[in-house]
């Protein structure tokens, strides 16, 4: 029996700081980074091209360093510094697994990354590359979500993942709700209206403007990053008409 094809060609994986924890308060879990370093050399070794967008809230976030008296645009600066650190965690771990990658910045720290460059990242995926998204937007008072959904879009990925630390989208929070339910699918404007908190707001909106399926899924089930990109519908997917099995390739453009 012949291993699962990839049904996606360019895909933009988006993965929380806090993934990077494992079980500590703070920090970088080294295991952990290696974890999913493994998970995306499986997706490389398809032949899909793979670009990351990490956020930074294991180590601070704007809005937090905000709440304890810190400027708050000096604090996103902070929580922009702190992706770049994830960013080059990850880069390492991948590295050593014989993954070439390339780390892109939204603010120019040229000694230890490239500045974000549009046609160069594309250039890069398409050779092989991992490309690694770092510093957000490079703007204050936006998220890593909303850096996720500019960059897929900039980059034409073909869908959006967006792998947490819970199995889906839910019609309420679980932790607080029994009653909640697991949606398999949904629509961008079912998210927004019934305020589901997947992504931020201009995140989903730039996906829905733009025609990006956003997947939601477990990203600690081994093997899960593969089975996305395989077709599995696992967790929940955002997308246009719920209902709809939009999974679909977008043409690459150069």
């Amino acid at each position: 029996m012949s291993a699962p094809e990839p049904i996606f060609r360019r895909v933009l994986l988006k993965l929380s700081g806090e993934a990077l924890m494992g079980s500590q308060s703070f920090g970088i879990d080294e295991a952990v980074v290696v974890q999913i370093a493994q998970e995306v050399r499986e997706v490389v070794r398809l032949g899909v091209e793979t670009a990351l967008v990490i956020g930074g809230g294991n180590i601070i976030r704007g809005v937090a360093a905000s709440a304890r008296g810190i400027e708050r645009v000096t604090g996103d600066y902070m929580g922009m510094l702190s992706t770049v650190i994830n960013s080059l965690a990850l880069q390492d771990a991948l590295e050593k697994l014989g993954v070439v990658t390339r780390v892109q910045t939204a603010i120019d720290i040229r000694e230890v990354a490239e500045p974000f460059i549009r046609r160069r990242a594309i250039r890069h995926l398409e050779k092989g590359r991992v490309v690694i998204f770092a510093a957000g937007t490079g703007n204050p008072f936006f998220t890593t979500d909303s850096a996720a959904a500019l960059r897929a879009n900039e980059i034409h990925a073909e869908i959006l993942l967006k792998a947490t630390n819970v199995d889906g989208v839910y019609s309420a929070d679980p932790k607080k709700d029994p009653s909640a339910r697991l949606l398999r699918e949904i629509s961008y404007q079912e998210v927004l209206e019934k305020d589901l908190r997947v992504m931020d707001t201009a995140a989903i909106s730039l996906c829905r403007d733009n025609g990006i399926p956003i997947r939601v899924f477990d990203l600690m089930t081994p093997g899960n990053v593969r089975r996305v990109i395989c077709g599995d519908e696992i967790g929940s997917l955002v997308h246009s008409v719920a209902g709809s099995r939009s999974r679909g390739r977008r043409a690459l453009r150069p």
